[in-house]
């Protein structure tokens, strides 16, 4: 349905939307890694749990489309471009090693919430 309306778009524009939607997920995901240590910190060990499993759920949809964001394919129809950020507004070097940043802070994250629990 988005990608058929993305079609009547003209190919810049479509690129456009592509990136603000892909940039407001990421940054949802982003957040989610970002507020398990917070949450481990003020022990609310269900919201480290509900982040945790949000994570994962983006983690198992990019497993099933070989470690890409179903919208990189989708923005890839409208531009030639291939640099690590032509689908997304983010700064070259993050877009390039988003998962191994993000990655490495979710996997620390989880190690230090149950760091935590094994402390209690």
């Amino acid at each position: 349905m988005v990608t058929s309306r993305l079609t009547r778009l003209d190919p810049r524009a479509a690129l456009c939307a592509i990136k603000l939607l892909h940039t407001a997920v990421w940054a949802f995901f982003a957040g989610a890694i970002v507020s398990i240590p917070v949450f481990v910190w003020r022990d609310k060990f269900m919201w480290v749990g509900a982040a945790a499993a949000v994570v994962l759920v983006e983690v198992l949809v990019l497993a099933l489309n070989g470690w890409r964001c179903p919208l990189t394919n989708v923005a890839e129809r409208y531009t030639q471009d291939r640099r690590g950020n032509f689908d997304i507004y983010l700064p070259q070097w993050l877009a390039t090693y988003n998962k191994q940043i993000f990655g490495a802070l979710f996997i620390a994250g989880l190690f230090f919430a149950l760091a935590r629990v094994a402390t209690r």
